[in-house]
C-alpha cells in the first residue's frame, strides 16, 4: 500500500496549496480515489465488451494464420512440386480444350473467341509446369546463418563530443538562479535610480528608502542601512551615485556577515536537531534535504517523526528517509508527539548515531497550547540527552515577507531559536527579509533553499549571496 500513501500525500500536499481547511484535506483525498477507481472499472468495463465484440477474421486471413511454421523458418518445398510434370499432362490437357471448343457452335462469337485462344491457354499450361518444376530446394540453415553474418555491419560506438557533455552548475550560478526575482526586484530597481540621478541628493536617498522597503528589509533594517549610508556619504566615502551602490553592498553584507554560524555537528554526539515552524514552510522537506547532506558526509542519521497531527506526515517523511537511506522512528497518527521524541532520543543513544532530527507538528505562532507543547517536548529530549536540542531551527518561508519576521520573533520566545532556514528563495522577490531577520532578532541563518533539488538547500554564505544579488548583468 505504499503507492496509496506517496498518492494521498500528493493530493494532500496539492489541497495545502490550494487553501484547503486541514480537517477537510483527507476526506477529499480519499473521495477521489474513489473515484479515480469507479472510472477505472467502468474503462476496464467497456474495453472488455469492446474486445468481445471484435469481429472474426476473415476466412483467408484464417488459412493465412493456421499456415503451419517450420521451426527453422524456412519453408520445405513439396515433393510433388520438385517433379516436373510429364508431357502428357500437357497433351491431354490441349486435347480436352479442342475438344470443348469443336463441340460448340461455330455461329456463336464466343466459341470462336475460345477456339482462338486455346493455343495460348495451353502456353500458360505449359509455362507453370515449367516453373513448378524449377522450384528449389530451401538452402540449408548454416547457409543461411553464415549469410546473415556477412550482412550484418559491425556496430560503431558513438563518442560524445566533450562540447556537448552535460556541464555542472557551480554553486554560484544556481545561487544566481535561486536570486533572480529578488536581484530584478531590488537590484535592478537600484541601478535604475542610480543610473538616472547625477548626484546624490535627498530625493535620491528618499527613493532609495522606498526600494528598501518594498523588498522587505522592513522599517527598522531600512532605517540602520539608511543612516549608515548618510554617515559614509557625510565622510565622503561617495562623490557620486554609483559609488553608493557599492557602499550599500557592503553594508548588506556586514549585517549578514554576523548572521553565517554553520552547524557544529561535533559538539554533541548524537548532535540533535528540533524542527519548527508553521504549516507549509518546507519543514519536512528541508528535513530530508538535511539527512541526505549529512550521510553525504559519512554522518549516521537518525529521524524522529514528531508531527503526529497533519495527515500522512510520517508517511512523507518516511519516504524522504528511504531517499536519504535513513531509518525513521513514528508513531500512529495522533499520538503523543512528546512520546516519539522519547523513543527517538532513546534509539540515538543505543544506536550510537551522530545526528537525531525531530520533526514537529507544523503549528501557529499565535496558538499557546500548541507552543507550550514544543516546551515539553523540549523537556523530554534534555531529560533524555542532556544539553538536547542542540540545534533549534526554524524554518520559515522567504515568500511571507515581514510576517516572517513575526514568526521568527514569537517562536525565538516560546522554544529559544537558534537558527534559521530559510525556503522558497527561489520563488520570492522578498529576499530582503532575510537581512532584516538578522539584523533584528540576531538569529544567525543556516541554510537557505534556492530551489528544489536536494542539492538546492545550502549553508548560507553571505560572500556567495552578495555576490549574486549585487551582480552586474550585461
Amino acid at each position: 500500500m505504499e503507492w496509496f500513501f506517496r498518492w494521498k500525500l500528493v493530493v494532500i500536499e496539492w489541497l495545502t496549496q490550494a487553501g484547503v481547511p486541514e480537517e477537510q484535506r483527507a476526506t477529499i483525498a480519499l473521495a477521489l480515489f474513489a473515484f479515480l477507481v469507479v472510472v477505472g472499472l467502468l474503462l476496464a468495463g467497456w474495453l472488455t465488451v469492446r474486445l468481445l465484440r471484435k469481429p472474426s477474421l476473415p476466412p483467408a486471413a484464417e488459412e493465412t494464420a493456421e499456415t503451419p511454421v517450420v521451426e527453422q523458418g524456412v519453408a520445405e518445398p513439396d515433393a510433388t512440386l520438385q517433379e516436373p510434370l510429364a508431357e502428357p499432362v500437357i497433351e491431354a490437357v490441349e486435347a480436352d480444350v479442342a475438344v470443348s471448343v469443336a463441340e460448340m457452335p461455330k455461329e456463336t462469337p464466343l466459341a470462336e473467341e475460345i477456339a482462338a485462344g486455346s493455343d495460348e491457354q495451353a502456353d500458360s499450361i505449359a509455362e507453370e509446369a515449367t516453373l513448378l518444376a524449377e522450384v528449389e530446394v530451401a538452402p540449408a540453415p548454416e547457409e543461411i546463418a553464415a549469410a546473415v553474418a556477412e550482412e550484418i555491419a559491425p556496430v560503431e560506438v558513438a563518442v560524445v563530443p566533450e562540447s556537448e557533455l552535460p556541464v555542472k552548475v557551480s554553486l554560484l550560478d544556481r545561487m544566481r538562479a535561486g536570486l533572480a526575482k529578488t536581484q530584478a526586484s531590488l537590484v535592478g530597481r537600484i541601478d535604475a535610480l542610480l543610473s538616472s540621478s547625477q548626484s546624490i541628493d535627498e530625493d535620491l536617498l528618499e527613493e532609495l528608502e522606498e526600494v528598501l522597503v518594498s523588498a522587505d528589509f522592513g522599517m527598522q533594517t531600512t532605517m540602520d542601512l539608511m543612516q549608515s549610508l548618510e554617515k559614509r556619504i557625510a565622510a565622503g566615502q561617495a562623490a557620486d551615485p554609483q559609488a553608493l551602490r557599492g557602499l550599500l553592498k557592503d553594508e548588506i553584507w556586514q549585517r549578514l556577515r554576523l548572521e553565517a554560524a554553520p552547524l557544529d555537528l561535533e559538539g554533541a554526539s548524537p548532535f540533535v536537531i528540533m524542527v519548527v515552524g508553521v504549516n507549509g514552510v518546507g519543514k519536512t522537506t528541508t528535513i530530508g534535504k538535511l539527512a541526505h547532506q549529512f550521510v553525504s558526509q559519512g554522518k549516521t542519521v537518525l529521524l524522529g517523526a514528531g508531527d503526529t497531527f497533519r495527515a500522512a506526515a510520517a508517511e512523507q517523511l518516511t519516504i524522504w528517509g528511504e531517499r536519504a537511506g535513513v531509518e525513521v522512528i513514528r508513531h500512529e497518527s495522533g499520538s503523543d508527539p512528546a512520546a516519539v521524541a522519547f523513543d527517538a532520543a532513546k534509539a540515538a543513544v543505543a544506536r550510537k548515531v551522530d545526528v537525531l532530527i525531530l520533526d514537529t507538528a507544523g503549528r501557529l505562532h499565535t496558538k499557546v497550547n500548541l507552543m507550550e507543547e514544543l516546551k515539553k517536548i523540549r523537556r523530554v529530549l534534555d531529560r533524555e540527552i542532556p544539553g538536547a536540542p542542540h540545534e533549534t531551527l526554524l524554518v520559515v518561508d522567504a515568500t511571507t515577507g515581514q510576517n516572517a519576521l513575526v514568526q521568527a520573533r514569537l517562536f525565538q520566545e516560546a522554544v529559544e531559536v537558534s537558527g534559521l532556514a530559510l525556503t522558497k528563495l527561489d520563488g520570492t522577490a522578498r529576499g530582503g527579509m532575510l537581512v532584516a531577520i538578522g539584523n533584528e532578532l540576531g538569529l544567525p541563518v543556516r541554510y537557505v533553499g534556492i530551489g528544489e533539488g536536494l542539492e538546492d538547500l545550502r549553508p548560507f554564505e553571505p560572500d556567495l549571496f552578495v555576490e549574486a544579488l549585487f551582480e552586474q548583468r550585461g
